[in-house]
């Protein structure tokens, strides 16, 4: 087989595809690039690693378009990607996988769901990915999105969690971190995961016949459940710890339409969370 002359075809025909059907450009791109990655990979095991380089300079000047040794290196590695994961999502443009190709599958997957789901363009798949968002989610969690197990309430919550901080000065008290948090609120519930949203803070509850002040009331709308967030300037080690403080915060059981406590804890620039999921 001549691996060259299939690659410059394949390259010549979606380059006239773009121009005649660009509505949907996209699918073949993937499917373009997708070939051009799988003939690479077969070139390099006959010819070599090199050959990547010769086929780069021999395509530039005969298509009169740049294609260097690192954009044919993407489209093998795009390849090799799809065919661990057995599918190509159409959701995704080149430019979004390209983004995820340094990474393993169970990252990608969990990059794909948030795309298809939000619509993120690259430059917003970038942010995600530059704030670690995957690495900050339970170990629990990415096992789930490996076998496409139910998510709860409490699974998509990243820790620790970031909050815009523009003064960058160590925050030491419950008071303050509040004030932070009310000043950029949809930062805030992105990171908390999906579905969330600000009833009020200070929220009065009323157990039995007593009355307790929550730091913050949310409700998540996917789960239908009210969340409760409390904000802690201690020490807490265990969930254990977590549940006896649970117990002196409410001396009446808890109402069911409350489904999950985030325990947040202040630790100068770190913000940890500590969840507590009511049965």
């Amino acid at each position: 087989m001549n691996y060259y002359n299939e690659i410059k075809n394949k390259l010549i025909d979606n380059e006239v595809y773009k121009q005649v059907k660009d509505y949907s450009k996209n699918k073949n791109d993937l499917s373009t690039y997708y070939e051009v990655g799988r003939l690479l990979s077969e070139a390099g095991k006959h010819y070599g690693e090199g050959i990547i380089k010769e086929y780069s300079l021999k395509l530039t000047n005969d298509l009169n378009t740049r294609y260097d040794a690192s954009s044919l290196n993407k489209m093998r590695k795009f390849y090799k990607l799809i065919k661990k994961m057995a599918t190509v999502s159409p959701n995704l443009s080149y430019s979004h996988y390209v983004e995820l190709l340094p990474y393993d599958v169970r990252k990608v997957n969990y990059y794909i769901i948030l795309i298809e789901k939000h619509r993120l363009s690259v430059r917003q798949l970038r942010e995600r990915i530059k704030y670690k968002e995957y690495e900050r989610l339970p170990k629990d969690t990415k096992l789930k999105l490996g076998s496409n197990n139910k998510l709860e309430v409490q699974d998509l919550v990243k820790n620790p969690i970031i909050i815009n901080n523009p003064t960058n000065k160590e925050i030491l008290t419950e008071k303050a971190l509040k004030l932070l948090i009310l000043e950029n609120l949809p930062s805030f519930l992105s990171e908390l995961g999906e579905g969330f949203s600000f009833i009020n803070q200070e929220y009065k509850i009323k157990i039995g016949n007593n009355y307790n002040y929550i730091d913050l009331l949310l409700f998540n709308i996917k789960y239908n459940c009210y969340v409760v967030v409390i904000f802690l300037n201690i020490k807490i080690t265990s969930y254990k710890t977590c549940y006896s403080i649970i117990q002196g915060s409410f001396s009446e059981p808890v109402p069911l339409l409350i489904r999950a406590l985030f325990f947040i804890l202040i630790t100068g620039r770190v913000f940890k969370v500590l969840l507590a999921v009511l049965e």
